[in-house]
């Protein structure tokens, strides 16, 4: 009988190469990695071992699947099955479906080396199509900062390149998938190429062969501050919402200062890895600047972010421990900035003495300060509770992931016009719309728009609110009373407390409550 072909977690059906295969899927295989995508026949999109899984020929402890392709189809259903939810395609240009495989072969094919099958290089436009995506379970947006100094020598900047190499090939870079480019420190940094320019793995090894070795001191923090400035842009192909990373690799030590650059990267949102390949010898210790190097350039000190190796000399093992970090997005501790990670409800004054037209004005504030931020599934998030004697959740937290759809929400709030219970109104949003998400890993803001003076205590409710995590900024206009303001407002109250007497003040204070707001967020993580 055929012999079985043992494969990976992440083997799709599309990797495989015959119209009927015998395969092996491997046991404890991450079920939410998994990629499938519909019931019972699978796109060939799909992880195999997942289809497996999900149709119940194999449990995750692994075993023999016979996989047979199938012509493509329309509509792929999602269906949660066995612990893995599938996930609807609405059309695809081939299948595949599974069945169990014969417990024989499998066990001939434990006995033998374990080939995982590889991609085929069919001139097939689907497979094409496919690999240009690339692996779109890795969200990261790369800068591999190479060793160009004196101290690495031509030699080993050669293999430096072929780990790099390495690297690149198992990230599986693509449209969809991760991107990379490349800075070549030495005495003066140089981009080689930056992300947009490659999104295909042939033409990015093409690029770091390509490479020549520039020589000079190994000025790192310089070309680390560099690449954290200047690398990143979106015109240069970074992408919104993708972890920003740098990968530095240094062998032996850097002849400058990385402490700066490190604080720099942090404030811009990158996370930084130090790849350190034969690390100073005692006796060259004392030649070493600031022997925390590491741990002052990384994105955090919790030995996440370094990585070592002994030599440049057998690293392929080394390739795919790296390689899983680098993808591991929710690792990247310092992709967190305030634009993309706080919560920001609006508390809005509906009380009759606004006025229709000046409550545009209101809406329009709450508008521009909403817009600066990242709103996102995975990002800040934004809502809105107007008030008079009563409360209204216009919408919450959950309830509109773009930053479209809760532009659009705020300009769809109608006035209410009534009376004024500004605590009241606190309590009922610290309860109700920051209730939920009290737990997430958003830092939590609420800002207090009124006109007047409160008819019940804002400063019990208010402190409530801070004691649950909530920092407060009041907003007052016209005759919002200066003491109620201040009540309500978190330490220090001159810098969370604002007012105007007129309406149209309100614009001018839109960069000011996002500066505060960003303040507080990065003082919060100190």
């Amino acid at each position: 009988s055929l012999a079985s072909t043992a494969i990976t977690c992440f083997t799709r059906g599309l990797d495989l190469r015959k119209g009927t295969e015998d395969v092996l899927c491997p046991a404890n295989c991450p079920l939410w990695q998994f990629y499938v995508f519909g019931d019972g026949v699978y796109a060939s999109l799909s992880s195999v071992c997942g289809a497996a899984i999900h149709s119940g020929v194999i449990t995750n402890t692994g075993g023999a699947v016979r996989v047979q392709t199938l012509p493509g189809q329309e509509n792929y259903p999602a269906v949660n099955a066995n612990g893995i939810q599938s996930q609807v395609l609405s059309r695809w240009a081939s299948s595949f479906s599974v069945t169990a495989g014969a417990q024989s072969t499998a066990l001939e094919a434990v006995g033998r080396s374990v080939s995982t099958a590889r991609p085929s290089t069919g001139k097939r436009p689907k497979k094409t199509l496919d690999k240009k995506a690339g692996n779109k379970d890795c969200k990261a947006d790369i800068a591999f900062l190479i060793d160009g100094s004196y101290n690495i020598g031509q030699r080993r900047f050669n293999l430096q390149k072929n780990f790099v190499g390495k690297v690149a090939v198992m990230l599986g870079i693509g449209t969809e998938g991760p991107h990379v480019g490349v800075v070549q420190a030495s005495e003066h940094p140089k981009i080689e190429f930056y992300l947009k320019n490659f999104t295909a793995t042939k033409e990015v090894l093409f690029a770091i062969k390509e490479l020549g070795f520039r020589g000079g001191n190994s000025n790192t923090g310089k070309a680390l501050k560099y690449t954290a400035q200047k690398f990143f842009s979106l015109e240069n192909g970074a992408r919104k919402g993708i972890p920003k990373i740098i990968v530095v690799f240094l062998d032996g030590w850097p002849s400058d200062d990385l402490e700066e650059a490190g604080i720099v990267a942090r404030e811009f949102g990158v996370n930084v890895f130090i790849v350190s390949v034969a690390k100073p010898t005692t006796e060259e210790l004392g030649m070493v600047q600031d022997i925390g190097f590491v741990d002052k350039a990384v994105c955090r000190n919790n030995g996440f972010f370094s990585y070592q190796m002994p030599t440049w000399f057998g690293t392929t093992k080394y390739v795919k421990p790296l390689v899983q970090k680098l993808c591991s997005h929710e690792q990247m501790l310092c992709s967190k900035t305030c634009y993309n990670s706080v919560n920001i409800g609006f508390l809005i004054d509906g009380s009759s003495s606004i006025g229709e037209s000046n409550f545009r004005l209101v809406l329009e504030f709450v508008s521009n300060v909403a817009k600066a931020f990242e709103i996102s599934d995975i990002g800040s998030k934004v809502a809105a509770v107007q008030f008079t004697y009563d409360q209204r959740t216009e919408f919450g937290f959950t309830d509109f992931v773009t930053k479209d759809k809760v532009l659009s929400a705020i300009r769809g709030i109608h006035y209410m016009s009534g009376g004024t219970a500004t605590g009241d109104a606190i309590s009922f949003t610290t309860r109700n719309v920051f209730g939920p998400v009290k737990d997430g890993p958003n830092k939590n803001f609420l800002v207090v728009l009124t006109d007047g003076q409160s008819y019940d205590d804002v400063r019990g409710p208010a402190a409530a609110a801070q004691k649950a995590g909530i920092t407060v900024f009041s907003v007052g206009v016209a005759w919002a009373p200066l003491d109620d303001l201040k009540d309500m407002a978190s330490e220090p109250r001159e810098s969370h407390t604002f007012f105007t007497r007129e309406f149209t003040g309100l614009e001018q204070m839109v960069p000011d409550i996002i500066r505060g707001i960003c303040k507080d967020f990065l003082d919060s993580k100190q």
